[in-house]
């Protein structure tokens, strides 16, 4: 597990490679998809947070979540003065919060 920093792009370069991702499916307890951070410009650096914070815990609940909140550095205050500018900062907020636990599903590229 990393010791995350104030800033987000010094965190990001510990994280897993996300080659080979298509994309990450955020799974409520009823089997719905509630979110989907595909691997594309912009949303990358959400995918390998979401991607190392699977393989960390292996679920996205309420200690998976504050980490993530830390790993998301200055991205994470930003997101709780703008509520939704950074919707997948939004989703580690509201479980940190007691939002019930998220499956993180991780979806290979063909």
């Amino acid at each position: 597990m990393i010791q995350p920093g104030q800033v987000f792009k010094e965190n990001l370069a510990q994280m897993p490679a996300i080659e080979g991702i298509e994309r990450i499916d955020l799974i409520d307890a009823q089997g719905a998809v509630v979110a989907s951070i595909e691997n594309k410009p912009g949303k990358q650096g959400s995918l390998a947070v979401y991607n190392y914070l699977q393989q960390t815990f292996g679920t996205l609940n309420a200690e998976a979540a504050e980490h993530g909140l830390a790993v998301f550095g200055e991205h994470t205050s930003d997101a709780r003065n703008r509520p939704g500018a950074h919707p997948n900062v939004d989703h580690l907020l509201a479980i940190a919060s007691g939002a019930p636990a998220l499956r993180i599903e991780i979806i290979a590229a063909a």
